[in-house]
């Protein structure tokens, strides 16, 4: 497996100007399904979960993905009733943030139950910005992507802009991307964080692709490090949009987690700009 992902790096490596080329030819209202992560309506959702979903669903979201919240892993709704509100509302839960601890084979019995695809790990299991820790947690992520195979579930892991830091030149991120098995760990690169940590999304497809079946849509803020509406910060979302053949995703999740008004407004505003690409 090891072998056939370097393969595939170098075939990228080689390809790289080909890949790249400017082809913006994305037409979003054809048959793209935009989800969201609903970490973004997180107050919402905690308040009036049901209500919060069907605001969500009028303004067109297809696709859910949940995060873990004080009230549980749905919100204070049962695994089943999160698939039910869900599949009611024209919308289908396909992902879940979760932690990879000691109540991990909870959790992936509760995402079987939901009827959701992955179980998305949303930060390390053990601190320590060093190589050999990042080869400890690509262990863990391979026997956890074992687990959940085991159970008809997908596991991924969520960056954030840490994971792109350098031990002796050694960019961390890599680290992971090298060394956990593509079939076991299914990557969701969240676009924003990687352009606050300096780095081209563009690059990662290239380098490593169809590792990405996931992604975060986030535009961020350059000066602030926060994530703002579509088109208002250092994100490239037309590029992006481009180039999702060689990135492999096959699921994109809308995030903003600041907001210039509100959730429902600023989601509002992502989906119109979205949609104006074409």
């Amino acid at each position: 497996m090891n072998r056939r992902r370097t393969f595939l790096r170098q075939s990228g490596a080689l390809a790289l100007g080909t890949l790249l080329l400017p082809s913006y030819s994305f037409k979003p209202n054809n048959v793209q399904k935009f989800g969201v992560q609903l970490y973004s309506f997180r107050d919402e959702m905690a308040a009036d979960a049901l209500g919060t979903l069907e605001k969500i669903a009028a303004i067109g979201f297809k696709e859910i993905e949940s995060a873990r919240s004080g009230k549980g892993l749905y919100y204070g709704l049962s695994p089943k009733e999160m698939k039910t509100a869900c599949e009611d509302l024209g919308m289908k839960l396909t992902s879940g943030h979760v932690a990879l601890d000691d109540d991990f084979q909870n959790t992936m019995e509760q995402a079987v139950e939901s009827g959701q695809d992955y179980v998305i790990c949303s930060s390390l299991p053990s601190k320590g910005q060093t190589v050999n820790n990042y080869k400890k947690v690509a262990d863990q992520f391979n026997k956890a992507g074992e687990a959940c195979r085991e159970l008809g579930l997908k596991f991924g892991y969520h960056n954030h802009e840490y994971e792109f830091e350098s031990e002796n030149g050694t960019v961390l991120f890599d680290v992971l991307m090298d060394h956990t098995e593509d079939d076991l760990v299914h990557m969701e690169l969240d676009l924003g964080w990687v352009v606050v940590a300096g780095k081209d999304p563009l690059d990662y497809f290239a380098k490593y692709p169809g590792r990405f079946p996931l992604w975060h849509l986030k535009d961020m803020d350059m000066d602030k490090k926060e994530s703002t509406e579509f088109g208002k910060g250092g994100l490239d979302i037309p590029a992006m949009m481009a180039h999702q053949k060689e990135s492999g995703v096959k699921h994109i999740y809308i995030e903003q987690e600041e907001y210039t008004k509100n959730p429902t407004e600023s989601m509002k505003e992502n989906m119109s700009f979205l949609r104006e690409l074409g």
